[in-house]
């Protein structure tokens, strides 16, 4: 028997397996800066989507990404030069497993969105939004508009942030059930390389 919890209604849902689910895995990352990790495909290995919130750094680090998950989704960010904004969008809105998602790479988070934020994602009516840009992680639901607002950090080593981090997400029938942050520790690479 399994039991997944709804993160913004915190009911738990119990899955008997006598039915089939088509949920989703998301893998979701922001703030590479051309860094590449060998762990990203490893934690992203059996996702369905991979989303990446921007500051990507080049079209290398996209092209592996995408070949990793059936699905990438990524937009540009403050940092990425034209050859990835003439490939990616600065906002994608879309919907997978019956969940409306905004993705930007500069976006804030409740109370502190960026310019314009606020007033799209009250138009758009997302259950998530997805961005970076700060490389700092929050997971926050914010109640008042009724999206659950993901930044996974900075998966990258440019920057400031003490540890890097990635995000997966599991999606079912409209809802996000699941949520786990992904502490990519340095200390246990190998220093030769």
């Amino acid at each position: 028997m399994h039991y997944l919890c709804n993160i913004l209604t915190g009911y738990i849902v119990i899955i008997d397996g006598l039915f089939e689910t088509s949920m989703k895995k998301i893998g979701i990352i922001s703030d590479t800066h051309s860094y590449w990790d060998d762990r990203f495909a490893q934690y992203f290995a059996d996702c369905d989507e991979i989303w990446h919130a921007g500051d990507i750094g080049n079209d290398d680090i996209a092209d592996r990404l995408e070949q990793v998950a059936p699905v990438f989704r990524a937009v540009w960010g403050n940092a990425d030069g034209q050859t990835l904004r003439r490939r990616f969008k600065e906002m994608e809105i879309f919907e997978t497993e019956g969940v409306k998602v905004v993705m930007t790479h500069i976006g804030g988070y409740p109370g502190r969105y960026a310019p314009g934020i606020k007033s799209r994602l009250q138009l758009s009516q997302p259950k998530v939004f997805v961005c970076g840009h700060s490389h700092i992680l929050k997971v926050i639901p914010d109640r008042s508009l009724g999206v659950l607002v993901i930044n996974p950090g900075a998966a990258g080593r440019q920057g400031w942030q003490k540890v890097r981090t990635l995000i997966t997400l599991t999606l079912d029938s409209g809802n996000v059930t699941h949520a786990q942050v992904i502490e990519l520790d340095d200390s246990m690479l190998d220093k030769r390389t």
